[in-house]
């Protein structure tokens, strides 16, 4: 393994009024892994993972990705530096984001939600485009369903679509919002399945997620957050069997782990 973490968090805080969603976070993630970020709602997770794709600008502390910065930068003299619009927007793509409520473009084809990103950010051609496209929908079970439009989809189809999108933009780290947290029952197993599938192929991924007996079947280590701040974290198997947090135990007493794919 690299010695370079390919994510490095510093030191992350961030406030919304009186309240301190993000407090202090320091964490890495290296190439390949699988984190899980789990804890009570309103805790700060998606804060966190729109804090380091910079879609909610953090009050303090740093993203580096691959040993480069994202949103702020401490400079070779030591000067905290913020980042221009223009420079964020170009960083971001190797960060991909999967979000709650897919976020598809309705007017669009599935082909063509998959295509945009990169054709008009990555310039690739739109022939390359549509090639690479259609392979990740072969891949997805999804070959039929290229000149369709959102509307006519199910929940775990369009989950599956923004994932697609999300891949072909080659990102070196895929960050995952509650990917099932707007999905039917019946389509939960589905996408859990596919993330899990998505995980053995050495993506690098980190998930916010409800689904414990997904996070300790996938990950390779856990993060439990409490009050905006990281409270414990280990490998997967161990935190859910052994937690040594009252609060963490406490969280876990009250779930149904029963997700095993």
């Amino acid at each position: 393994m690299p010695t370079q973490p390919l994510l490095q968090v510093r030191n992350l805080t961030k406030t919304f009024g009186p309240a301190k969603a993000l407090n202090d976070v320091s964490f890495d993630v290296r190439k390949g892994e699988v984190i899980c970020i789990i804890g009570p709602s309103g805790c700060g997770k998606s804060t966190l993972l729109r804090s380091i794709n910079y879609l909610t600008e953090p009050d303090d502390g740093f993203v580096q990705v691959n040993g480069a910065y994202l949103g702020k930068e401490r400079t070779m003299a030591g000067v905290v530096r913020r980042q221009s619009s223009r420079e964020i927007d170009r960083r971001r793509p190797k960060i991909g984001f999967v979000f709650q409520q897919f976020n598809l473009w309705p007017h669009l084809t599935v082909l063509d939600n998959i295509t945009k990103g990169p054709i008009r950010v990555n310039r690739v051609s739109r022939q390359k485009a549509e090639q690479d496209a259609r392979a990740l929908l072969s891949r997805f079970g999804l070959e039929d369903k290229a000149d369709a439009f959102p509307s006519e989809l199910s929940g775990g189809q369009k989950q599956r679509v923004a994932i697609a999108r999300t891949l072909a933009m080659e990102p070196d780290l895929v960050l995952f919002d509650e990917p099932t947290s707007a999905l039917d029952p019946e389509m939960v197993h589905e996408v859990l399945v596919f993330l899990k599938e998505l995980a053995g192929s050495g993506m690098t991924m980190v998930l916010v997620t409800h689904e414990i007996g997904f996070a300790r079947s996938a990950a390779d280590r856990i993060i439990f957050m409490d009050k905006g701040a990281i409270v414990e974290e280990g490998p997967s198997g161990e935190l859910l069997a052994r937690p040594k947090n009252e609060r963490l135990k406490l969280f876990l007493s009250q779930l149904s782990i029963d997700f095993d794919a």
